[in-house]
């Protein structure tokens, strides 16, 4: 269960980085024409675009980033508890 756990973690806490570097990346290539911005992208809008249609955008800065970013880092925080103790 300890390894189911960890893995679990593990894919959550890759999954942040992806998001953090399609934030970074957004502003480098905003259309997302370099293959890195589209895999990220591709990885990371399944659960962006839910969020999207529910947190408005304010301004020019789309909030949904920030929402699923802090939504994963949670889940991964108690998972940890929950499942290492």
């Amino acid at each position: 269960m300890d390894t189911i756990a960890v893995l679990i973690i593990n894919v959550l806490n890759i999954f942040s980085f992806a998001l953090l570097g399609r934030a970074i990346l957004s502003w480098f290539d905003p259309a997302g024409r370099w293959p890195i911005s589209r895999i990220l992208a591709d990885v990371t809008e399944p659960v962006i675009a839910p969020i999207r249609r529910v947190v408005p955008p304010v301004g020019m800065i789309d909030l949904s980033f920030i929402v699923a970013f802090l939504l994963v880092r949670v889940l991964q925080t108690l998972l940890a508890r929950a499942l290492l103790g």
